[in-house]
């Protein structure tokens, strides 16, 4: 008896508690015969919420754990539009989502950046390689295929927006920023490209975003933390940088994202173009007919928000053009800010009404009145499936590019088995970088001894680097080196360069790249270079393949490589018969 009573008790508490919570909700809007209808049911305040776009990390929280709380305070006090939500498992990611939509009164816009599939955001989903691998291969069916693929598992966890194609042309080496996030260096390529990525999002039900407009490549400034500064012209702009953007516009893209970049040519001064409505209005709107959403870069990056403050930096984001103003430092000041901004006039009621309706309508064209939320049960049947990561892995092999191999060394790895060297480079976020192709390489026959740097090794590593080199007649080197935001360079530590160049004078080597394709900068002796453009496990396999000759190897540069190779650069090596030989060698460690 006492032990019934006290499930009674802890049963209406709580039923106590649920009530109470619900009580507090929103109550859910019906769905609505039209964006208007909606729109005049909302007061300002909640206009201007719904063009606020806060950043939700997507990994597991209790729904009592405290920073899900501030999540649930956006969506039950704010009332925001949308979430852009960041890195979590499918399960995780749509579970959080699912509880956002059912307690909002309208339907939220959920985004994210997917620029190589959505394994950029969702665990265990589709990995591609960056996109600069679809330039590689040069097939408008590969684009389109990670696109496609992005838009299946992206909704199938609740993501309605892709923060993607990058629409740059990557036409600077030194941009620390965009590299392989870029599909190339020729923009009529990537305008190629750039079309195809946004018909296979948009033919399978996601949105997509060309960005940074009005164009990111020619920068050396990672505007994460200061403010690039572009000086071409227009007549330059119109030719080069505004070519894929017009191409993406030409092929439905839907949302086009600022870039926090200065272009002096257009504005007269030093602001960014995302506080421009010489470039979001005059440019954008006008000139290139963009009828869409335009969405702000994030808001919290320090090109913009330590100019201006949260707030003012939000209110002259919309006055620009913008439509969606992406990850405000502080929410509740960009809401008060932009209420105020409606309230004294700064902005008009018919600008304020003009961008809520076209959120509201895309929210209805993607049918999130009628249903917001996403079936669990479905989604291990979508992400991750073995047809689609068999495509990336296509993909991975076509692109991998040899750039020179003066003294053979490739060729003559790809025909016999020996001992190896690999020494491996990478941050803390790719701490198995190397370790794929160590475990390959040994399947098919080779004795490899495996060696780690990192961005923080010291003498004392690179002298047991040296040890385990000295172990073998061989030696690789796997290097990903890629475009982190807020770090404001892309490059390997100059103790790597040399250690790298010291080893070729003195023995067959090769440099292997799984992240920028510009390493040559640093290390400009080497006589066998070979580009996999991403240290996913799709290229890492394409690498092990390519160097035991299983492979064909025939991409090609979609840039060039300092200090003297061109676009369309690659040499072919065809497949090698080598059967793949039945003994498993141990990973052998210094």
């Amino acid at each position: 008896m006492m032990r019934a009573h006290r499930l009674l008790v802890v049963a209406l508490v709580i039923a106590a508690g649920c009530a109470t919570a619900v009580a507090s909700r929103p109550t859910p809007a019906p769905p609505a015969a039209s964006a208007d209808a909606v729109l005049a049911s909302l007061s300002t305040r909640q206009k201007v919420a719904q063009l606020v776009v806060p950043w939700l990390a997507g990994s597991y929280a209790a729904f009592d754990d405290s920073a899900f709380q501030v999540a649930t305070r956006w969506v039950d006090t704010l009332q925001v539009g949308g979430i852009i939500i960041s890195v979590g498992s499918p399960f995780d990611i749509a579970a959080k989502l699912n509880m956002l939509q059912r307690r909002s009164r309208l339907p939220l816009l959920i985004s994210a950046d997917l620029e190589y599939g959505a394994a950029m955001r969702v665990v265990g989903a589709t990995g591609f390689p960056a996109i600069m691998a679809a330039g590689a291969t040069g097939d408008d069916r590969d684009a389109y295929t990670i696109g496609r693929v992005a838009a299946l598992e992206g909704r199938a966890v609740g993501i309605h927006v892709n923060f993607a194609p990058d629409a740059d042309v990557n036409n600077n080496p030194l941009n620390p920023i965009i590299n392989t996030r870029s599909f190339g260096e020729d923009p009529r390529a990537v305008a190629r490209l750039v079309r195809s990525y946004v018909r296979g999002l948009q033919d399978n039900g996601m949105l997509a975003t060309l960005k940074h407009f009005p164009g990111h490549g020619d920068t050396e400034t990672d505007s994460h933390i200061g403010l690039p500064v572009i000086r071409a012209d227009y007549a330059r702009l119109d030719t080069l940088e505004l070519i894929p953007f017009r191409a993406g516009i030409d092929a439905g893209a839907e949302v086009v994202m600022s870039s926090h970049i200065a272009f002096p040519a257009l504005t007269g001064g030093d602001d960014a173009g995302t506080l421009s409505a010489a470039v979001l209005t005059g440019l954008l709107r006008d000139s290139l007919k963009f009828r869409g959403l335009v969405v702000t870069d994030a808001l919290d990056m320090g090109a913009i928000v330590s100019k201006f403050g949260p707030g003012e930096a939000t209110v002259r984001a919309f006055l620009a053009g913008s439509d969606l103003l992406l990850m405000p430092a502080d929410p509740d000041s960009a809401i008060n800010s932009m209420v105020a901004a409606v309230a004294n006039g700064r902005i008009t009621a018919e600008r304020l009404d003009t961008s809520v309706r076209r959120v509201l309508e895309i929210k209805r064209r993607l049918g999130l009145f009628a249903r917001r939320t996403v079936s669990l049960d479905s989604i291990m049947g979508i992400v991750g499936a073995k047809a689609d990561q068999d495509l990336a892995n296509d993909i991975a092999a076509r692109a991998l590019t040899l750039v020179k191999d003066t003294a053979g060394t490739v060729a003559r790895l790809r025909a016999t088995r020996g001992r190896i060297t690999l020494v491996a480079y990478g941050d803390e976020l790719n701490s198995f970088v190397g370790v794929r192709i160590v475990e390959a390489l040994q399947k098919g026959g080779d004795t490899v001894t495996f060696f780690r740097l990192w961005p923080m090794s010291g003498p004392a590593s690179y002298d047991s680097a040296r040890t385990a080199i000295a172990k073998a007649p061989t030696v690789i080197f796997a290097a990903n080196v890629r475009p982190i935001s807020g770090r404001g360079s892309i490059a390997l530590p100059d103790s790597l360069a040399r250690l790298i160049m010291a080893t070729d004078s003195a023995k067959p080597t090769v440099l292997v790249s799984l992240g920028s394709p510009y390493l040559l900068n640093q290390t400009p002796t080497v006589k066998s270079y070979l580009i996999a453009w991403s240290g996913i496990r799709a290229s890492e396999r394409a690498v092990s393949r390519g160097l035991l000759g299983w492979a064909p190897i025939r991409g090609k540069l979609p840039i060039r490589v300092p200090p003297g190779y061109l676009i369309g650069h690659g040499l072919v090596l065809p497949d090698s018969t080598l059967p793949p030989p039945l003994p498993v060698p141990p990973v052998v460690t210094p």
